[in-house]
């Protein structure tokens, strides 16, 4: 294990003491180079009335570090101290939502949602009087109400995936689409949309698909949608599988593509050159990976069906159950304001802190 990760997570060898009657499981680490010493707590999430939730899939962070989750029973935010289920606004379908994305705009802070009745976005902190609005096929130039997955890039831009095809929105305006040369329709049927990315700009769009790669579009000089080549498993791109499930832009704009055989690495703007391919050859808990995000430090989060696997560009850590995690499938990765680290599992949330990981379930 490289030592930079070793230090960060504080891991050397664990005792574990189980106390026996209480809610609460606390493991001592200890390092040969530091006497520091980290805990494991476990900390019953509470929405009143007896309800409880254990899927989160979708994850986002709002300005005042809140973060906010998809569960089966809706959108629920933990601010630190207290967990929230938001259910009272009428106007926000919280049924089979597929994804939300956190924006402060013009109107002041919202959640963008997809749902499978169009694009809603609402205003924090959504309550029974905050403002929402849906947008579908008849109020915008959504293709489809079926909305699979939302992005938000810079001044206001706004995309949204469906089953039929990509649009933006930027400001109050819809943007035309133009990809029909490149992606013709059928397209996204044919290749169903995962996820989307932005690149550092916000003008240009990554689309995970299931069979077709990585799809690409920017909007263009005229505020348009054009098309872009895409990334797929051919030639000199080293796509590991054209199933792609999640998709990580860094600041530097090196793009990480998540797959069900591994993480395809792009470094620079030549789309021929540049790429790299991590398995568990390599270092991955599992080469199917599902989420993926990176903190402040420049280290790497990969959110996989058998644990998580942290990468500092040089070497490469995992982690599962024994060393605290809630369950090892992890279906989102969320970076807050401090960098912590929250993982969306099919069993609850774990955050990881300071060498410190606490379970929330």
């Amino acid at each position: 294990m490289n030592s930079s990760i070793q230090e960060y997570f504080q891991s050397g060898f664990m005792k574990l003491k189980s106390i026996i009657g209480g809610a609460v499981i606390c493991v001592f680490i200890w390092l040969p180079i530091q006497e520091t010493e980290a805990q494991q707590a476990e900390i019953k999430i509470s929405l009143g009335d007896g309800l409880m939730v254990s899927k989160f899939y979708a994850s986002t962070v709002d300005d005042d570090n809140t973060v906010w989750f998809l569960t089966e029973s809706g959108i629920v935010s933990f601010n630190g101290t207290k967990w929230t289920l938001h259910n009272r606004n009428r106007k926000v379908n919280s049924a089979g939502l597929k994804g939300l994305v956190y924006d402060f705009s013009s109107y002041g802070p919202e959640l963008w949602l997809a749902t499978p009745k169009g694009a809603t976005v609402v205003s924090l902190p959504v309550d029974a009087r905050s403002g929402a609005t849906t947008y579908y096929p008849d109020n915008s130039n959504l293709q489809s109400e079926n909305v699979l997955a939302v992005a938000v890039g810079k001044k206001e831009l706004r995309w949204f995936g469906t089953d039929k095809g990509i649009t933006a929105f930027r400001g109050r305006k819809w943007l035309t689409n133009s990809y029909a040369r490149k992606y013709p329709d059928g397209t996204f049927e044919d290749f169903p949309i995962t996820s989307l990315a932005t690149s550092p700009d916000g003008d240009s769009l990554y689309i995970g698909t299931l069979g077709g790669g990585v799809l690409r579009v920017y909007r263009n000089e005229v505020d348009a949608v054009s098309g872009a080549s895409e990334y797929a498993e051919w030639g000199p791109i080293l796509m590991p599988s054209d199933n792609v499930y999640s998709i990580h832009i860094t600041p530097d704009g090196t793009q990480w593509f998540g797959t069900d055989k591994g993480v395809a690495r792009h470094k620079g703007y030549n789309t021929l050159e540049g790429w790299s391919v991590f398995t568990t050859e390599e270092g991955l808990a599992d080469n199917f990976v599902q989420a993926i995000n990176s903190d402040s430090k420049g280290n790497l989060y990969f959110g996989t069906r058998n644990g998580l696997s942290v990468f500092d560009g040089k070497g490469w850590a995992t982690y599962k159950t024994e060393q605290g995690l809630a369950s090892n499938n992890i279906l989102t990765v969320a970076v807050d304001r401090k960098d912590r680290i929250w993982l969306g599992t099919d069993n609850g949330v774990t955050s990881l802190y300071n060498g410190r990981f606490t379970i929330y379930r």
